[in-house]
């Protein structure tokens, strides 16, 4: 049977799973599963679970319950709760002070825990209440969670970005030092924004009553020792070459154990949600991979592969076109599916066209990742807003939600295109990474 056709067929059958709200593990699976049979018969089916036994075994896969873990102890130490009253002391008085200061709580987060509910979950709670009852307008003080929650896929340590190393054979410690500046660089971004559209119009975001004293200011200041004592072990000794990133990562979780210890938010009872948690979500996430791993395998014996880079080598067009047509496909994608089944489902196909074109491997990653931002906020299924949709209070709605996200989503792509304009912003520091 002709490749092409064979290939239609896997996709099609594949496309209707997913319709039919089939986990995309299983509908990878499954189509892998049913492949296999008729390619190669009942025999062939030694190939799956020896596939998925290499799978969940690699080292660098290890990596990804220990930063999950990292996060989830986090999320319950009470840690959110500190900074937050740090950020309200030094930047209530400022127009749009706490949203902006949310933004950058966030990005802590993100250089703490790998994953981006964390504080989503943490600020919806914690911050969102607080801006509403100040005057703060709810589509800014939702849409400044949203998008700055999802920082947390950006700012190493990623999850996002292990899975997709493994996956692509791309370096995970180039790829976390490489997603530094991008993450700072959005961070930003949406601080000014803020302060911009809350300076013309006052009403977004005014300024709180309550003053505090130096001494008052300086004494919440002592929160953030033990987060940025955490960031700095846990990335310097990646960039030093100290430690490999699963490494690293037993580093963050017993740095992040310690946090909690001494916050003494670390009972019982949070240690058990944060174990059942990181058991959650890890057995997600690897059965992700098991799926796609026999489906890619799959495709690569029916050479589907070398059939796209080879129809797209020989298109009469710039490289850069056929990137933007890349990432398109990555945005519109992210409005269906998750990140993690998006690398697993575009990474055998894309991956070897980038490098064909000549694209640096590391770059192409991290702009997946920001492309992956965009993901977790834009409908119908973007990841955090249906996290915003269970902490919001009463009165709104998933509409508010939606509009509220826009403008962010907007920031994201300008992000996204600079750094494709300005690989260096990627770059620079693996780059100084791999000189050492």
């Amino acid at each position: 049977m002709d490749p092409w056709l064979i290939s239609i067929l896997v996709f099609g059958a594949m496309c209707i799973l997913l319709a039919l709200g089939v986990p995309i593990a299983f509908a990878l699976g499954g189509v892998a599963l049913i492949g296999t049979i008729i390619i190669w018969g009942p025999t062939g089916l030694y190939m799956i679970p020896k596939t998925a036994y290499a799978e969940v075994t690699n080292y660098l896969i290890i990596a990804v319950p220990l930063f999950v873990l990292m996060a989830n102890l986090l999320q319950h130490s009470g840690l959110a709760e500190q900074l937050y009253e740090g950020v309200y002391r030094w930047m209530g008085r400022l127009r749009g002070g706490l949203a902006m200061g949310t933004v950058i709580i966030c990005a802590i987060f993100a250089a703490m825990a790998g994953i981006s509910s964390v504080a989503t979950i943490s600020m919806g709670l914690i911050a969102l209440p607080s801006m509403l009852s100040r005057g703060y307008k709810k589509e800014l003080a939702i849409g400044t969670i949203s998008a700055g929650g999802a920082l947390g896929i950006l700012i190493p340590p990623s999850v996002i970005m292990i899975i997709y190393g493994a996956m692509a054979e791309v370096s995970i410690g180039q790829l976390f030092m490489g997603g530094i500046i991008p993450g700072i660089l959005l961070a930003f971004i949406f601080c000014v924004y803020i302060a911009v559209r809350c300076w013309l119009d006052p009403s977004l975001g005014p300024p709180v009553a309550e003053r505090y004293t130096w001494l008052e200011k300086f004494v919440a200041v002592k929160g953030l020792f033990l987060p940025f004592g955490l960031i700095i072990a846990v990335l310097g000794v990646i960039y030093t070459g100290i430690a490999t990133p699963t490494e690293a990562a037993g580093i963050g979780a017993f740095g992040a154990l310690m946090c909690a210890l001494i916050h003494r938010g670390l009972t019982w009872k949070a240690l058990r949600g944060a174990l059942l948690s990181t058991t959650s979500l890890t057995a997600m996430v690897l059965w992700i991979m098991i799926g796609a791993v026999c489906f890619t395998h799959l495709l690569a014996y029916m050479g589907f592969s070398d059939l796209i880079k080879e129809a797209v080598s020989t298109l009469p067009v710039s490289r850069w076109i056929v990137l933007l047509g890349i990432q398109f496909s990555y945005f519109i994608l992210g409005m269906f599916l998750d990140p993690a089944g998006i690398i697993m489902l575009t990474t055998p196909i894309f991956v070897p066209i980038a490098n064909a074109l000549g694209f640096d491997p590391v770059w192409f990653g991290v702009l997946f990742t920001v492309n992956m931002e965009m993901a977790y906020l834009t409908p119908p299924f973007g990841f955090n807003l249906f996290i915003m949709r269970g902490i919001v209070p009463p009165g709104i709605t998933m509409d508010d939600i939606y509009r509220s996200i826009w403008p962010f989503v907007a920031l994201q792509a300008s992000g996204l295109i600079l750094c494709m304009i300005f690989p260096d912003l990627v770059l620079w520091i693996p780059r100084t990474m791999m000189a050492k």
